[in-house]
């Protein structure tokens, strides 16, 4: 197994790059921590380009991890890569994902619109994983899908579905040319209880900015806009936990 041992060595600053989003973009690649995330991507065959693994943690159950990639660091190079509080000390260059040029229309989809904290996307693509939907789009002003907080909350769930990124007008004209519903959400007086919709095999649901909802242009596409209604005194619900509600509601 090849060892380095010194943060200044050329490929660490490589790796450290990766923590940036510009370092993704450039190297097309991205990092990813700790033995689960690792594991996930090895199982649902991720495109794993090296596995870093501290001298201190190469005692754990490593029997997995590819061995003409993966290389021995030090616990000193291992808090420089290392993004959590608690490092496992393992770390990984994964190649970015790549999309089907044509989505498979066959399951529901989750749009999102300006999605800015990355704790809430990663937790909404984790609950399209499992509400069984058939992809997630990250609209303009949407996070990086590869900002490491989205990394850890997805839980390697982004290695199960298709992720793209685009203008989410495309989607809905897609949709809607196809006789497919696309649900937006928002509090006014057009909407309708998210009850009064019946269960449905395929249909897209759109969440929108944590602050200021979806975009108007898009709210005006929709095939309906609908809303939660709030029986206590919270003003209103996380983005993420609204989204998990219609996402598991809405889905026959």
């Amino acid at each position: 197994m090849e060892t380095i041992l010194s943060a200044k060595n050329e490929r660490v600053k490589a790796w450290k790059k990766l923590q940036t989003k510009k370092g993704r973009e450039k190297a097309g690649a991205y990092l990813i921590e700790g033995f689960h995330l690792i594991d996930e991507a090895i199982r649902n065959q991720a495109v794993v380009l090296e596995v870093m693994i501290s001298e201190d943690s190469i005692k754990e159950d490593s029997s997995s991890l590819p061995e003409d990639k993966t290389v021995l660091i030090s616990q000193e190079i291992s808090k420089q890569l290392s993004e959590t509080e608690t490092t496992q000390g393992i770390f990984a260059v994964v190649k970015k994902n790549t999309t089907p040029e044509v989505p498979i229309l066959e399951k529901p989809y989750l749009f999102l619109d300006n999605v800015q904290d990355p704790g809430n996307l990663g937790t909404m693509i984790r609950t399209a994983d499992a509400a069984g939907f058939g992809g997630v789009v990250l609209g303009k002003g949407t996070v990086d899908l590869y900002n490491n907080k989205v990394i850890r909350s997805m839980q390697g769930s982004h290695f199960h579905l298709p992720i793209f990124q685009d203008d989410l007008v495309n989607w809905f004209e897609l949709f809607q040319s196809s006789g497919l519903p696309v649900y937006g959400t928002e509090l006014n007086e057009l909407a309708v209880s998210y009850r009064e919709i019946q269960p449905q095999t395929v249909f897209a649901v759109v969440m929108g900015n944590e602050g200021n909802g979806m975009d108007k242009e898009l709210l005006e596409r929709t095939t309906k806009n609908l809303y939660i209604p709030i029986i206590g005194q919270a003003e209103s619900l996380n983005v993420a936990v609204a989204a998990g509600i219609l996402m598991f509601a809405l889905t026959k």
